[in-house]
């Protein structure tokens, strides 16, 4: 992805955007097959050179064809017939983003399937699943990696879509009316770039286009600072239901030999925060004066690498952190009792409407109660609930005992599964594949 943003290939794609205009310009017969294979032969462009040339013309643009022109003598008046600057600069841009949108996407694809393994290798390992911080009530470590599967297809699927908004390119000249070019010339040189005709260009592609792209990597990084975030308080002390691969000789503090801390997590939620910057650079870029002006030009030279390497790193690390995760379901099941049996208490709670005709807030008090009391003397609630006389009348013995099942809190994880991955429900191949997937990573740990 670096490289693909260098002067070098900057230039380069400039050169291949002029080149297929010289082919359109051909086809059209206005440049004689001599002189089209001469200057497809002798084309080049030094960056050293056209820096120097820039020094002095103060314009990027015409210091590219300035040097291009050095190296085809006669027939470089055929270079840039009718165009204009932003005809070439947008065009190539489209180009460069192209291409970068398809990085972009396969680290993507990489995530889905580290999620999707992670999703399958803990399906039915039960752990706490927590609102504001706080035990709420029983999911499993694999419907957390189902979820983020299911975020992350969407991410792409925005990606997608805004690479193909910028996969449009301009020949369309001087504040884009074709007035000294011929409008198949633009339908024969963006066939070859392999980009669409932008229906209406101004002088320049309208930077919309542009903000739909910066976006949705901004949304892709809101999505991983989402999982580094959970990740981050999941390896808490307090937690330490999973934590990053620690590294032989790696060190995590300068002061304190005991520490390990989730930096990549905490480095790719500041990452997250720079993607969502230049999101907004990239709103701002959208009102330019009349049919065009230059104040989004020297915004573009910043974000469109800076977001693109950005995006395609984060992409990369996540991946690298959740492939060495290390994920502790005894410390899982610890923390589920630890919490005394307290998420029973909505079964109970529903269980004196449903089946003793309770009204709904007398029921809550009665259960409550028995919540608080857990809470203050550190007793299991199903313990308190037994011997809570009003609950006890109205719910049997073997109700109550029904009721303190743990496992049915994943009754449907088999549906949720199957929305996500659009798998048969307990298939064998994807059974075999948890079993695998978890026996690697018990042989790992």
């Amino acid at each position: 992805m670096g490289a693909l943003w260098t002067e070098q290939k900057k230039l380069d794609a400039w050169l291949e955007t002029e080149l297929a205009v010289c082919e359109a310009w051909h086809r059209l017969g206005h440049i004689p097959e001599a002189a089209m294979i001469q200057i497809r032969s002798a084309a080049r462009v030094d960056p050293a050179r056209v820096r120097a040339i820039e020094e002095v013309t103060r314009h990027d643009l015409i210091a590219f064809l300035t040097a291009l022109e050095e190296s085809l003598g006669p027939e470089a008046r055929f270079i840039h017939l009718g165009c204009t600057s932003s005809d070439i600069i947008d065009t190539a841009g489209a180009l460069l983003v192209t291409r970068a949108g398809r990085l972009i996407l396969q680290g993507t694809d990489r995530l889905l399937k580290t999620l999707e393994n992670l999703a399958w290798r803990y399906k039915g390992q039960i752990c706490m699943a927590r609102t504001h911080g706080m035990h709420a009530e029983p999911s499993s470590f694999g419907l957390k990696m189902a979820g983020f599967h299911a975020e992350f297809s969407r991410h792409r699927e925005r990606c997608a879509a805004a690479v193909e908004g910028m996969r449009y390119g301009k020949i369309s000249g001087a504040v884009g009316t074709y007035a000294l070019l011929d409008p198949r010339v633009e339908e024969i040189a963006l066939e070859l770039l392999g980009l669409k005709i932008d229906p209406v260009s101004t002088q320049i592609i309208q930077r919309d286009r542009y903000a739909h792209f910066f976006t949705s990597l901004a949304l892709l990084g809101g999505g991983v600072e989402r999982i580094c975030t959970e990740l981050r308080h999941l390896q808490r002390s307090e937690v330490m239901e999973a934590e990053e691969g620690f590294a032989r000789g790696q060190k995590g503090s300068s002061a304190m030999p005991h520490k390990k801390n989730p930096v990549s997590a905490e480095n790719l939620c500041g990452l997250a925060r720079l993607l969502r910057g230049n999101a907004l650079a990239s709103m701002e870029n959208m009102a330019l004066w009349h049919e065009r002006d230059i104040s989004h030009s020297s915004v573009e030279r910043v974000i469109l690498p800076d977001s693109s390497i950005l995006a395609d790193y984060m992409l990369h690390r996540l991946d690298s952190l959740l492939s060495g995760l290390r994920v502790m379901p005894e410390n899982m099941e610890r923390n589920l009792r630890d919490s005394r049996g307290l998420f029973f208490s909505q079964r109970v709670l529903l269980a004196l409407v449903e089946q003793a005709g309770l009204p709904r807030q007398e029921a809550y008090a009665l259960v409550q109660e028995c919540a608080l009391q857990s809470l203050e003397r550190k007793r299991p609630f199903p313990d308190l609930a037994r011997a809570h006389a009003e609950i006890g009348r109205r719910l049997p013995p073997a109700v109550l005992d029904e009721l303190f099942d743990p496992r049915y809190y994943l009754r449907h994880e088999d549906l949720i599964f199957n929305r996500v991955f659009n798998s048969t429900e307990n298939s064998p191949e994807k059974a075999a594949l948890g079993a695998t997937l978890r026996s690697d990573a018990d042989g790992q740990a």
